[in-house]
């Protein structure tokens, strides 16, 4: 059985995985313009984010999850800096929420490699 947190964390990415199919079009407004293809990474982002909280409640796979989130944390650091700087991407959020979620992801780096 593992720690209640990392049953948390699983479920946190499962649940955001779906959300990139049901909030679709919100995703797609946050990703910068040098990166192509919105819709597709969106959807691919959101079957990964899926599988990996999903791979992170196995025993046998849990430590690639670990790192797969921590790859794809690392990769939505520009997602983070681009709401900062347009305001179309920064969804009608609060300046201060929008500098907050950026060390807010190194929270969630730390988290996800506690199960490595």
């Amino acid at each position: 059985m593992f720690p209640w947190h990392q049953y948390l964390l699983g479920l946190l990415f499962l649940v955001a995985g779906v959300t990139h199919f049901s909030k679709s079009h919100l995703y797609e407004r946050i990703i910068p313009p040098y990166i192509p293809a919105h819709k597709t990474i969106v959807l691919a982002s959101g079957i990964v984010e899926m599988i990996l909280g999903l791979m992170l409640l196995s025993n046998e796979t849990q430590s690639i999850a670990s790192w797969g989130i921590i790859g794809i944390l690392i990769l939505f650091l520009p997602v983070h800096i681009y709401m900062l700087q347009d305001e179309k991407a920064a969804l009608k959020l609060p300046k201060w929420v929008l500098v907050l979620r950026i060390p807010l992801q190194f929270g969630l780096l730390y988290w996800a490699y506690q199960y490595v």
